[in-house]
């Protein structure tokens, strides 16, 4: 049998086990699990900043009744997402309140209730950074491929040309300097992909237009989007901003849609400069770069070992205290 969580007390047992295993999610698995535990029939509260100091499962659950317009919730269960990837069967699905949840953006689903209403169960995306200073938190990562599938179901066009400069830039097999010789001439830097500067001018200006003019569609489908078939998208997200050495800690906790819109006033589509100081293939002295942004989201190719081509979207270390 897969995971299947009957109710709250349930789903904390199935959490336990797994958090003991996989203490990746032990942060998701224990807001969880503290949720469950808290009682819900005093009126429900809005945190008055989005940064806060305290406990993050009393003020998420506050911020989610309040979301949804209740006043208060009778009762609230909450489960840990990161069973999906630790189901024991290798099913990897869940099953919450009769919907089967195979692959999802948020990180813990709020389920609440309140008298003969029916149940309305709320996504919440979680990040967390644990140093001392707050660090780059990744938020989409994807090849330039899916993501240019993903924006035109979204019913923004992205040309041929445009999907290609993104190519360029993450350095996809057949689309790097090392895949034409005449572009290896002269060149003193990395020959695995181009920079964004480098990429074809069409194409690119083609992309720095969409990322103008569809900032918040864009920004909204990074937060939200990464599977076709999510049944439960995040509605909140829940950031621990760094790692403080005594308690509490503190949290940054917003609405997708405030994020979105603080996002927007923040900045438009930027490019800021940059050179490679480390690495196999460290820049020459006075070689610059342009590396795009909008918002508060950076765009980068990925570069990890397993996946060094990928496209990756993350927000700007510290953002809750720049918007």
């Amino acid at each position: 049998m897969a995971l299947v969580p009957l109710n709250a007390a349930h789903a904390a047992q199935i959490q336990a086990g797994i958090s003991g295993r996989h203490h990746g999610h032990d942060f998701e698995f224990n807001l969880a699990q503290r949720i469950n535990a808290l009682p819900c029939h005093q009126p429900a509260s809005r945190p008055s900043q989005p940064v806060f100091r305290g406990d993050p499962a009393a003020v998420l659950l506050g911020y989610a009744v309040t979301h949804i317009g209740w006043s208060h919730a009778d009762r609230a269960e909450a489960i840990a997402l990161g069973a999906l990837a630790t189901t024991e069967d290798g099913h990897n699905w869940l099953e919450v309140n009769g919907v089967t949840v195979r692959a999802c953006k948020s990180d813990v689903l709020v389920t609440l209730y309140q008298g003969g209403l029916d149940p309305l169960t709320i996504g919440v995306s979680v990040k967390q950074c644990n140093n001392k200073a707050p660090t780059n938190a990744q938020l989409f990562f994807s090849t330039a491929h899916a993501f240019c599938v993903l924006l035109r179901r979204s019913g923004i066009k992205v040309s041929d040309c445009a999907e290609t400069a993104l190519q360029q830039f993450c350095g996809d097999a057949g689309y790097q300097p090392l895949d034409t010789p005449s572009c290896l001439i002269g060149r003193i830097t990395d020959p695995r992909r181009f920079f964004w500067e480098e990429t074809n001018q069409v194409g690119r200006q083609e992309l720095e237009n969409i990322f103008t003019s569809e900032q918040d569609k864009i920004t909204r489908l990074l937060l939200q989007k990464a599977y076709l078939a999510d049944p439960f998208t995040p509605d909140l997200l829940l950031h621990k901003t760094k790692k403080l050495p005594y308690d509490p800690q503190e949290y940054a906790l917003y609405s997708v849609d405030q994020l979105v819109t603080l996002s927007r006033k923040y900045q438009g589509f930027a490019k800021k400069v940059y050179s490679v100081n480390k690495g196999r293939h460290r820049d020459p002295p006075g070689i610059h770069h342009e590396a795009p942004r909008f918002g508060i989201v950076q765009m980068q190719r990925g570069g990890q070992k397993q996946h060094p081509t990928q496209l990756q979207f993350n927000l700007e270390a510290g953002y809750f205290y720049k918007i």
